[in-house]
């Protein structure tokens, strides 16, 4: 996880924490929120990150072949 999105998620359990200590369910929804939104950023960058991987083994096993 990049240090953006832990930062993301860190604000967002916070912001959900305190929403719940105080009672301010939209605040705790916010929280969550953005929680999960930098989870869901984390999660998109490794599938990213695996199928860049992918498309290169394949073009080395290419090169190989040739």
């Amino acid at each position: 996880m990049s240090t953006e999105e832990r930062i993301d998620e860190v604000k967002g359990a916070v912001k959900e924490g305190v929403g719940k200590v105080t009672g301010d369910k939209k605040l705790e929804k916010e929280g969550a929120a953005e929680k999960t939104t930098a989870k869901v950023k984390d999660l998109a960058e490794n599938v990213k990150d695996a199928i860049e991987g992918t498309i290169d083994g394949v073009k080395n096993i290419v090169k190989k072949d040739k």
